[in-house]
Formats: structure tokens, C-alpha cells, sequence
């Protein structure tokens, strides 16, 4: 191919992650030299990020004139670009008809798959699998780049303990530890060893910071919270992340002690750059430029200047900088060296990814037509959803289900296309995807003993309907009555031996934008389970949903729960692959289902209080009507066998110098082959500050044969016992710590040892 090199001289790319001191310097004066033939509005120029207006995942706004913008000097990235003619295009006026001859950075929304379209990022994470998460990032990243992209507004790390929030769909759920690990894999996965490569992607950790703790769980809402639960409990993703090497950052909506984070120099600069030692690109999120005048923040110069002094580099499609920097300089309420530092940023970036070598380096329709949706990643994407459901409940062991049985197939999500991708999935078809009846068919032979009936509309609700119909029909309002839905599931279960009923929410009604209220099943599909429950035969619920669900009823109610989330382009072969047995379900909760909205927020690690709570006390901490625990804890999930725990440890004091090593030998004692995640979880009993009742410390997932035995370590130093003090100096606390390992967070401490 072709090389468009811009200066002679460049004679080697650099990479992100093992980046040498020459390649740094050669990477300084290539910048400096380039900048200094630029004039300032190519500068500022350089700092916009546009969308042309098709394929938009998010917001209204749309940028305009884009051709003539890009031919002078006045974009330095797009999105909302997918396929390498179009992107050819794009770069092809910036390269060849601007006056620098700058690339264009592409980027996109590549959150769970590109166009293999992985289980939603709190599926994943259920799987509780870093290496088959950070393969999903890879293969994400060879398909994207495939089509022309570079960039990718992932991973999503925001800690939340609220499923209201419709966004915990793309997140890996309430824990800091979990988060961090699953935020390294992502990162890796996706940039690999070698931004220039053809094959990885910039990745952009977001959304910093703590927009996860948005209050009521509404979106975009206020974020209020101390400085010591910030550095603890919500910050440890994103510091991953940046430790792993990410390329960039995206501010979130959020404001952050009454600053929003667009425009928040302690976060942007103090924090990321300063304590943390981040030196990549930080970009806005869709017009949160902008939007800082809602907050109150001034007008859009003002928030503009503020945005840039505070440490953001690129503002994504509101183009205040582009229509408000020239006149705040010229005014005095920013410098050019806030410009050039900005514009510095985004073309070593550009520089990272081998841009200015070759523009064109992504751009390979042959590689589109190899690469993307084969099938190898389709195989790869059911390995991974079977690897992300989470067995709930499962009585009597009522699967996996026995061929020979008559299967009723029921609900409003068994046989439909358009709901099994789940939310974000911006590239991805719907139509590509296997529904539930095809996938059992597939799995099964086309003998299998199984009908279906709708049974119920996902909602009956039309202008709820229309609200999550925002991005093509996720919810159809069948032309029959709700009786008659129900009548004709009724008679299909009273003539078979099991019913399957296929229920949740629609895939846009989690999400951005896509907070609820009430987080129990719509009341359409209750009335079906109800009547299906009347009929006396066994019930197994598979559940769709982007969130966890208050689901005390159906617990009460049904035989067997399959949580399935939005399992992607293969959801329907994967689900029958668990249901017949074919794979035996090893996922765990990422985060904790409440009995009740009431409940919320409420995680595993929490606090104690000065009256813990005590059943026989009416003056302890607990509710007049509801249980204070949760209906399924955080790192539970059953199996279709069954583990025994043998502990031991090497040590019971330990200090700075030595370690302890804590070892679970595990049997399955069961009757089926089955992984388990083993989850190490300590408490420290006196610290500097309250500490939490419980915290996860490690995981690790094994697989066992019927009848044998795995043996599974865990080593801790002190440097895993350091959290934040009142100070924000990170240390430990010499004492006593309790510990277990099991397979869930709900267990009670075994064992004890002494940190001196």
C-alpha cells in the first residue's frame, strides 16, 4: 500500500504500551515540527469531534457541513463513520485536500462486539473470565479496525449500586476489584502491545468519573459523594485502566463536587494527569460541553474555556471550542498553550496509532470481508454467553431439561430477532441473530419436542413501547388481545411437560437513557406467569434483562431461573446449549438483584453501623417489611452440580516482608462436569476508618471433571490490604482480618490471621 507519509524522516511507529525513550522523542519532534507550521485555527481545528448523522447512538445534535470543515483543517476525528469505504472517503479529504494533510482519527461506539456482537458488558462480567472477556475485546478490535475504525468509546467502568440506572447494562456491575481486573483485560484486549498495528484499536475508558453513583438512578443526574468513597469504591476501575495503558479518557455527564466533570480541572488534571500519571487524550461525551450551560456553568464560551483549562482535549460534536477558543484567547480567559497542549494530545495519539505513516492503514475491504462476523468469532461469542448466564434457581433439579420431554415455549422474547443483542449494540443486526426457538431447533434437531406460543407483548404499554422503539421496534404490540396471548399459552403448557417461558425486558428499556422506577417484569408478562403457573406444570423462566430485576414473586413461583441478560448475536444456540446441558452454567452475579426497589442502593460491601442488625432488637438497622438482605447476592450463581470446599492457609500472621497463601481445595461432588468460581473474600475488623463487612480479594475460575478435585490459591501481601485513609495516603493497617472462600459473597468467615 501506498505510504502518505507527511515529513521524511519517520522511519519508526511507536507503540502505547512499550513506548522507549527514543520513540518518545522522535514522537515529541515530530509533533513540535507539525505544529509549528499550523495556524491556530488548525489547531483548534484538531480538537473537534464530529458525527455526519448516520448511525448516531446517542443525543440529537448533528454535526453540519462537514465536507468543507474537514478540507479546512477543521475536524480532527469522526464518529458515526462505519465502513471502510465511507471512512476511505472521509480520510481521503482530510489527507489529500487539506492544507497539513492531518488524518482523522475514527472511532466509534464498539461496547460488546463490533459486528459479532458479544453478551451486554455486565454479561461478560458475570462470566467472571478476564482472559475470555479480553479475547472478546480482541476480536472486537480486529473487526472494528476491519471496517476502518481506530478508536473505541470503550470499556464502560462505572461502579453502580443502583439497577435502576439503565446503564449498569454496559458495566461490570457494583465491585471495585471485579471492575479493575475486567477494566485491565478490556484494555489489553483491545490495544494489545502495539497501537500501530492494524488489528488494535485506542481505547477510551469511560466515563470518568463516577457517573455510576448518579442519584435516584436517574440518568445524567447529580453524583455527590466524599472524597474517601471516591478513591475506595468508585475510582479503582478507571485507575486500572489507565495503569493498563489506555490511549483515552471520556469525561462523564456527572458533575463532581458541584463542578461537572467536562469542565473539572481537580479530575481532568490534578487526578488523572498529576496523581495518576495519564498522558493520553481526554475527549468530551456527546455535547457535555454544551450541556454544562444547563448546569449552570455560564454560556457556551465560558464552559468552552473552562472545559479546555480543566484538562479536556476534544470536544465530542457540540463545537464550542471550534466557535469560542479564537475569541477567548483573544479576550484573555485561556492561552495559546492551553490550545497547543490540547492539540499536542490528539495528534500523538494520531501518532500512537500509526496514522501519519500510513492514513490508510485501517482501510482494507478485504479484511472486512474476512474478518468480520465468521465463524470463528460466532463461535467464540456463544462460548462466551453460555459462559455469562447465571443459574438463579434450580429446583429439584429441574434442568437441564431432558430431551424426550414436551417442551412449551413461551413469551414474548422466545422468538425474537430484534431484543437478543441488548442495548449498545451499535453495529450489530438484529437480524443476524439467533432467537431462542431457532437456537433450540439448531441445538436439538428438528425432532425436538418443542412449540410455541407469544403468550404476552413485552409491554402492553404503548408509550412505554414508543419510548424504547427509539432505535427500530424492540417492543410490538401484537394485534390479538392480551387474553388471547395468554389463553394460547395456557393450552400449549397444559399440553406439554415443561413449560420455557422467555421474559424480561426489551433491550432498549436498559441502557442509556433508560432508567426505570419499577424493575420487576412489565405487568403483561406476570399476568402469562401467572397463568401459566395455575396450570401445575413446571416452569422454567429465562430471563432477559440489561439490569437485575426484583423478581421475589417469580422466585416463589417458578422451578428453575436462567438469568440470560442480552446474550448477543448467538443468544438463542447458547441458551439451548445451557438448557439441554450441552454446557453447564458457571456464571455469578456482578452485581446484587434487590427484593424491592425499596432496597436500593444496597452492594455486599457496605458498612456496619453502630447498631448492626439484630433480628430480636427493634432498634438495629433493618426494614419494618422487607428482609435487609438482597434476593441474590453479589457472586452467587447455582450450578448443575455441586462443589465442596476444603480451606487451609499457610500462615496466620503475616507482615511487609511475607505473604499468606490461602488454599480451597474443591470437589465436585456432583453429577455433572463444571466450573466453578472460587471468590476469596476478607474483612478487616479495626481500621483507620470503618471498614466494609466484607471485600472480594480474588477469584479464579476452574474447571473440574464429575468426582475430582481442583486445589486453588490465593496470595496476599500487605500491598492487597492498602485502601485510602482520611489523608488519601494509601496504606494498611496492621490487625485482625477474617477470611472464606467459597462461592458466593453470602458465606460466613472460616478462618482469621494477624497483619503486623
Amino acid at each position: 500500500m501506498k505510504k502518505y507519509l507527511l515529513f521524511i524522516g519517520i522511519l519508526t511507529l511507536v507503540s502505547c504500551s512499550k513506548s522507549t525513550e527514543k520513540d518518545l522523542n522522535k514522537m515529541d519532534v515530530f509533533v513540535s515540527e507539525l505544529m509549528q507550521k499550523m495556524t491556530l485555527e488548525e489547531k483548534i481545528g484538531q480538537l473537534n469531534l464530529i458525527t455526519p448523522g448516520s448511525d448516531i447512538p446517542t443525543g440529537s445534535v448533528v454535526s453540519t457541513d462537514v465536507e468543507s470543515k474537514i478540507k479546512n483543517g477543521q475536524v480532527g476525528g469522526m464518529f458515526g463513520v462505519i465502513g471502510p469505504e465511507k471512512i476511505r472517503e472521509a480520510q481521503a479529504l482530510a489527507v489529500n485536500e487539506s492544507r497539513l494533510k492531518i488524518p482523522l482519527l475514527f472511532g466509534s461506539d464498539v461496547i460488546h462486539g463490533h459486528k459479532t456482537t458479544f453478551p451486554i458488558p455486565l454479561g461478560l462480567a458475570s462470566s467472571w473470565d478476564t482472559e475470555l472477556i479480553k479475547k472478546s475485546a480482541q476480536i472486537a478490535a480486529d473487526e472494528a479496525t476491519s471496517d476502518g475504525l481506530n478508536w473505541v468509546f470503550s470499556p464502560m467502568v462505572d461502579i453502580s449500586r443502583d439497577p435502576r440506572w439503565g446503564r449498569v447494562a454496559e458495566g461490570s456491575g457494583e465491585d471495585a476489584y471485579l471492575g479493575s481486573q475486567i477494566a485491565k483485560a478490556m484494555v489489553t484486549g483491545y490495544q494489545g502491545d502495539d497501537l500501530s498495528k492494524n488489528n488494535t484499536v485506542m481505547a477510551s475508558v469511560k466515563h470518568f468519573a463516577l457517573y455510576g453513583g448518579s442519584e435516584a438512578g436517574r440518568d445524567y443526574n447529580t453524583v455527590d459523594m466524599s472524597k474517601l468513597r471516591m478513591y475506595n469504591e468508585y475510582l479503582p476501575p478507571y485507575k486500572a485502566a489507565v495503569d493498563a495503558g489506555v490511549g483515552s479518557v471520556m469525561s462523564s455527564f456527572n458533575e463532581i463536587d458541584g463542578v461537572p466533570a467536562t469542565g473539572n480541572k481537580w479530575l481532568l488534571t490534578d487526578l488523572l494527569r498529576g496523581e495518576w500519571g495519564f498522558d493520553g487524550l481526554v475527549v468530551s461525551d456527546y455535547t457535555s460541553v454544551n450541556e454544562m450551560i444547563a448546569h449552570g456553568m455560564g454560556d457556551l464560551q465560558t464552559v468552552s474555556a473552562l472545559s479546555l483549562k480543566a484538562g479536556l482535549d476534544m470536544d465530542m460534536v457540540g463545537e464550542g471550542f471550534l466557535t469560542t477558543l479564537k475569541k477567548s484567547l483573544d479576550e484573555g480567559k485561556i492561552t495559546e498553550a492551553d490550545i497547543n497542549l490540547a492539540c499536542r494530545r490528539i495528534l500523538e495519539a494520531k501518532y500512537k496509532l500509526g496514522l501519519f505513516d500510513d492514513p490508510f492503514r485501517y482501510i482494507d475491504e478485504k479484511r472486512a470481508e474476512q474478518n468480520i462476523l465468521t465463524v470463528e468469532n460466532r463461535d467464540f461469542a456463544r462460548k462466551a454467553a453460555t459462559h455469562s448466564f447465571v443459574l438463579l434457581k434450580n429446583n429439584k433439579q429441574t434442568l437441564p431439561l431432558i430431551s424426550s420431554k414436551k417442551i412449551a415455549l413461551v413469551g414474548p422474547l422466545a422468538n425474537n430477532k430484534n431484543n437478543m443483542l441488548g442495548t449498545w449494540a451499535v453495529s450489530g443486526n438484529p437480524q443476524l441473530s439467533i432467537p431462542v426457538l431457532e437456537g433450540i431447533k439448531n441445538v436439538m434437531g428438528a425432532d425436538v419436542k418443542v412449540r410455541y406460543a407469544k403468550g404476552a407483548n413485552i409491554t402492553d404499554d404503548a408509550a412505554l413501547a414508543k419510548r424504547a422503539n427509539v432505535f427500530g421496534e424492540r417492543v410490538d404490540i401484537d394485534a390479538r388481545s392480551p387474553e388471547v396471548l395468554i389463553a394460547e399459552a395456557v393450552l400449549l403448557a397444559k399440553n406439554s411437560d415443561v413449560v420455557v417461558a422467555v421474559v424480561g425486558e426489551a433491550s432498549e428499556m436498559s441502557g442509556e437513557a433508560a432508567s426505570r422506577s419499577d424493575i420487576g417484569l412489565p405487568q403483561s408478562q406476570k399476568n402469562l406467569l401467572a397463568a401459566l403457573k395455575k396450570t401445575g406444570k413446571p416452569i422454567v423462566l429465562v430471563i432477559m434483562s440489561g439490569r437485575p430485576l426484583t423478581l421475589e414473586w417469580e422466585n416463589e413461583n417458578a422451578d428453575a431461573i436462567l438469568q440470560v441478560w442480552f446474550a448477543g448475536i448467538e443468544a438463542g444456540n447458547a441458551i439451548a446449549d445451557v438448557l439441554y446441558g450441552k454446557y453447564n452454567p458457571s456464571g455469578k452475579l456482578p452485581m446484587t438483584f434487590p427484593r424491592n426497589v425499596g432496597q436500593i442502593p444496597i452492594y455486599y460491601n457496605h458498612k456496619n453501623t453502630g447498631r448492626p442488625f439484630d433480628a430480636n432488637n427493634k432498634f438495629t438497622t433493618k426494614y419494618l417489611d422487607v428482609s435487609n438482605e438482597p434476593l441474590y447476592p453479589f457472586g452467587y450463581g447455582l450450578s448443575y452440580t455441586t462443589f465442596d470446599y476444603k480451606i487451609s492457609q499457610s500462615a496466620e500472621v503475616m507482615d511487609a516482608k511475607n505473604s499468606i497463601t490461602f488454599t480451597a481445595e474443591i470437589s465436585n461432588t456432583g453429577n455433572f462436569d463444571g466450573e466453578e468460581v472460587a471468590q476469596l473474600y476478607i474483612h478487616q475488623k479495626v481500621g483507620a476508618i470503618t471498614r466494609p463487612v466484607k471485600e472480594l480479594k480474588g477469584f479464579k475460575k476452574v474447571l473440574m471433571k464429575k468426582g475430582k478435585t481442583a486445589t486453588v490459591d490465593f496470595t496476599l501481601t500487605v500491598d492487597d490490604l492498602k485502601y485510602y485513609h482520611p489523608d488519601l495516603s494509601f496504606t494498611y493497617d496492621p490487625g485482625e482480618f477474617e477470611f472464606f472462600i467459597g462461592t458466593s459473597s453470602n458465606q460466613d468467615f472460616t478462618g482469621r490471621f494477624i497483619v503486623k
